[in-house]
């Protein structure tokens, strides 16, 4: 088990080599775990794509720049049968991405959003929108993004632009067809 997997810097798998050729039990012992670790994960990761890959509904989210098979999968799990929510904002509120409102003498006000849905399915909707954001920067998304940031701020800007990039996982899995945006 000499061979690392780490996916990360160039620097990292340098620095694991260094480690190696030292001459100490303790520093054996923790590059054994590590690679035990590394190999799990390599396991679980490929265990993953393998899903992702039998899965029709994963195929068809993994069309949507900066979806992958981790994500998608886990979109999926969260969401479950897209036809049990009537619309996409249904969906944006289920995931707990919809503001919250109250109305007070005749006006109607817009609140933070109401975390009430899976906290996972939010995460990884931010995740995305971020990697989508970067990946497609001339796409709707980004371009609202943008927009609503200079406005309100990254914060308030990310999760709008969450539920906006959810709206879009709701047309490709009601539809059931790829993502040509």
């Amino acid at each position: 088990m000499n061979n690392i997997h780490i996916d990360a810097h160039p620097f990292a798998k340098e620095f694991i080599e260094e480690l190696r050729k030292i001459d100490d039990d303790r520093i054996k012992s923790y590059l054994r775990l590590i690679d035990v670790l590394n190999a799990e994960i390599h396991d679980a990761s490929a265990l993953i794509v393998k899903k992702g890959k039998d899965n029709k509904y994963a195929k068809l989210l993994m069309t949507i720049s900066s979806i992958s098979y981790y994500s998608a999968l886990l979109i999926i799990s969260e969401i479950g049968d897209i036809d049990r929510f009537k619309d996409s904002s249904s969906l944006v509120a289920y995931a707990g991405l919809a503001p919250s409102t109250y109305s007070s003498g005749g006006k109607t006000y817009h609140g933070s959003i109401t975390k009430q849905g899976s906290r996972y399915l939010r995460w990884i909707l931010n995740q995305c929108t971020r990697a989508h954001i970067k990946a497609d920067p001339d796409g709707t998304v980004a371009i609202f993004y943008t927009r609503l940031r200079k406005k309100k701020g990254n914060h308030k800007a990310i999760v709008a632009a969450s539920a906006k990039l959810l709206k879009i996982v709701y047309w490709v899995l009601k539809e059931r067809r790829g993502y040509h945006g």
